[in-house]
């Protein structure tokens, strides 16, 4: 007789954390900045990298939900379409003195969830997350660094280059659609940041992958952090992998999203081949 296979755990509910919006502020046409802060912060608990995510969570304004959510007794009692849903976003600056962090949101109009929320989020509004994730740090000892991103990158590659030494050296490859999409960046004065104008986002459009190809590649140990649109992450995986032969131990590479795809379908397809960047896993 075979035993029947042991019922899997549940994982523990991730810890949410409750803060409010204290400021926004536009820095381009397409990109809003929400300082958050309050009570909640006590149970923030920030982490050592300069990719580091937090998964936002959108309830449905017509439930009148209030933070924090207690997830599984939503869908009991409501139904799977009542559970809020998730939304990641980089975390641009923390600050440990001032009990406050920003996040950056890209802004495309109506489309999305967090975008048009964010660019409409009024000082006092509620924001409910858990988090933080994140892995990367910039290796002080690497020869040079190479960086490469779009506008759902800019958060991670800005804290990147603040928190990289003087003395570093290397490039940051920066896909915007205009000019008037560029921020004002500190960097050390070895690194070199080109903005890429590529208009509205397509697969045809995109230049990021093709900018990194033509550019110069210099000697010694790089550290690459490339993350963006998934399909131009795996071409830059390719190139780096193949061409370059970077070894692996040295690449941060991931999407964070993917052309024609809403974040539930982005998400769910990271566990198919499609959504892996390393063909491995």
């Amino acid at each position: 007789m075979t035993a029947a296979p042991a019922a899997r755990t549940p994982r523990p509910a991730r810890p949410q954390v409750v803060l409010e919006v204290l400021s926004t502020e536009r820095l381009g046409p397409h990109m809003v900045r929400l300082t958050l802060g309050g009570e909640g912060f006590a149970g923030f608990r920030d982490k050592d990298a300069t990719d580091k995510y937090v998964k936002l969570l959108f309830a449905d304004p017509a439930l009148g939900l209030e933070p924090p959510y207690d997830l599984e007794a939503l869908r009991v009692e409501l139904g799977p379409e009542a559970v809020p849903v998730r939304r990641t976003y980089t975390v641009r600056r923390v600050d440990e003195a001032a009990r406050t962090l920003q996040i950056d949101f890209v802004v495309h109009g109506d489309e999305g969830i967090a975008g048009p929320w964010a660019a409409a989020a009024q000082p006092g509004e509620k924001v409910c997350f858990s988090g933080p994730g994140g892995m990367y740090a910039p290796d002080p000892s690497a020869d040079w660094h190479l960086l490469a991103g779009d506008e759902s990158a800019l958060p991670a590659i800005s804290a990147t280059l603040e928190a990289l030494p003087d003395d570093a050296v290397g490039v940051a490859y920066l896909e915007v659609a205009g000019p008037e999409d560029e921020l004002e960046l500190a960097a050390p004065a070895g690194v070199e940041l080109r903005w890429l104008h590529r208009g509205e986002f397509t697969p045809e459009s995109t230049v990021l992958a093709a900018a990194v190809e033509a550019g110069t590649w210099r000697d010694g140990r790089v550290q690459v952090f490339a993350h963006g649109e998934r399909e131009v992450v795996k071409t830059l995986r390719r190139y780096l992998t193949e061409e370059r032969a970077v070894d692996r131990r040295q690449l941060s590479l991931s999407a964070y999203w993917a052309y024609g795809r809403a974040e539930d379908a982005f998400q769910a397809e990271k566990r198919e081949a499609v959504g892996q960047i390393f063909p491995e896993g």
